[in-house]
């Protein structure tokens, strides 16, 4: 493609820089070997020939070799970086083009639902270090190949893109500590032993302890604030203009997940009833919460319902559209893969079709129920109602009938203990949550649109 003629893969820069990752990783790592050496012990595995028949292998020789590995690749982008047309160390082909033939919005919505799911079930395993370790290094080898890409690296060396990745690093870190303080709490109480915090519970005075840490917490930020800005460009455009609009047009990155919302909702609905759900859900959860245990300590055992539905609601269906919204969705707001170069030109037929149309129409063989031009209101109102009626009926069995019989069934403990009222804000909240997969599901499975679709309101859900 022309753009590869003009704009290739790989620069004298980009190799240079990328020497200095690798570099990075190997200083990482060879204090990790270290590490090792003192508290993982010897490898069941058995060495013969040098180092002597059945001499066990201690697990720090292989972040050894790893580390001596990445020295070399670091040694060879420093010294090869000035002939970019012969170097071979990037991301191959082989990868990319399953990667890409793989690449849409079912595949990334399942694979972050996957994900969600295996971080709670194996939350034992890779919370430990090693596990946790090999996370690291995956992701960063993953994201230093990548960057060899040039679409890959247009996309995530943006100026404001580059905190964003920063950030799901920053979200992995906190995750990883919060699931692995968790489990050994849990393990802790199953044993009957005291809480991490029951044993470091040594206090220490606000002044000069406290005051003195955020002083060189506040140095320090401001010091990467002040080499980040140095370093990258600012993120500024062209003047604005009526005439030339940006394309895609895209929103501050912490709203970039209700802009994937408007996607499959109405403006009214994705921009303003979900985002006043959220906040009056987070300002109600202390006056509904039953469940007492977990206060003041880490625990995933004693709040698992809890702790699962914050982070359903917080990763695949937030931090997970702000990054879908950001480098998976280009011009025209169409979705593009990880390697794909962002043509205007791209369009993507989409056949939506309400409910009314599906059920009228598909179903049924019947033409639609219309509304005559410049008819009143109570002239409107029948003809709307039997148009929608089914998305109407479905709305109420959804927000009325499932919370009760949610009640009698999954959820009946918690009806037991919260009463009607909790327990009917509760549901509603969480019904009002799942709406988006839903409808998302809906939008992918049968190209639905609205459910009840009433434009001569302008109501449309």
């Amino acid at each position: 493609m022309d753009h590869l003629i003009h704009n290739p893969d790989l620069t004298a820069s980009v190799i240079y820089g990328l020497g200095w990752v690798y570099l990075l990783l190997f200083i990482m790592n060879s204090f990790w070997a270290h590490r090792s050496l003192v508290h993982d012990g010897m490898c069941n595995i058995r060495m013969g020939g040098l180092l002597g028949e059945g001499q066990k292998v201690p697990y720090a020789a292989f972040w050894a070799l790893y580390a001596g590995l990445l020295l070399m690749v670091a040694i060879t982008h420093l010294t090869g970086w000035n002939n970019p047309q012969q170097f071979s160390l990037v991301m191959p082909e082989i990868l990319k083009t399953p990667i890409n033939k793989a690449s849409n919005p079912v595949a990334f919505f399942v694979g972050s639902m996957t994900i969600y799911i295996l971080m709670i079930v194996l939350r034992k395993w890779w919370t430990t270090p090693t596990a946790g370790w090999l996370l690291l290094n995956f992701s960063i080898l993953f994201l230093a190949l990548s960057i060899t890409d040039y679409d890959f690296r247009q996309i995530v060396g943006k100026p404001d893109n580059v905190p964003i990745v920063a950030m799901l690093y920053i979200v992995g870190f906190f995750t990883w500590l919060y699931f692995k303080k968790s489990v050994e709490n849990d393990a802790r109480k199953a044993a009957g032993k005291p809480l991490i915090e029951q044993e470091n519970n040594e206090k220490v005075l606000t002044w000069p302890d406290l005051v003195y840490t955020e002083l060189v917490c506040m140095v320090l930020v401001t010091a990467v604030l002040i080499a980040w800005g140095i370093v990258l460009q600012a993120p500024l455009e062209e003047p604005a203009s009526a005439a030339k609009t940006p394309n895609p047009s895209k929103a501050p990155w912490y709203f970039l997940g209700l802009q994937e919302m408007l996607v499959y909702f109405d403006p009214w609905m994705a921009g303003v009833v979900l985002p006043s759900v959220i906040l009056v859900g987070l300002m109600a959860v202390p006056y509904i919460d039953f469940n007492k245990l977990g206060n003041g300590y880490y625990t995933f055992n004693e709040r698992k319902f809890a702790v699962s539905t914050f982070l359903f609601g917080f990763l695949p269906l937030w931090v997970a559209m702000i990054v879908l919204g950001t480098f998976l969705r280009g011009p025209n707001w169409n979705f593009f893969s990880p390697y794909e170069y962002w043509d205007v030109h791209k369009l993507e037929l989409l056949n939506n079709i309400n409910l009314s149309e599906l059920f009228w129409i598909e179903w049924l063989g019947m033409q639609l129920p219309a509304v005559p031009p410049g008819a009143t209101f109570a002239v409107q109102a029948p003809i709307i109602i039997l148009r929608e009626f089914v998305g109407l009926l479905a709305v109420a069995l959804y927000l009325l009938a499932l919370p009760n019989l949610m009640a009698i069934t999954v959820f009946r403990s918690f009806y037991i203990r919260m009463g009607f009222l909790r327990y009917m804000v509760l549901a509603n909240l969480m019904l009002m949550m799942m709406s988006l997969p839903i409808k998302m599901v809906l939008r992918w499975a049968v190209n639905l649109k609205y459910i009840v679709a009433i434009p001569e309101w302008f109501f449309n859900i």
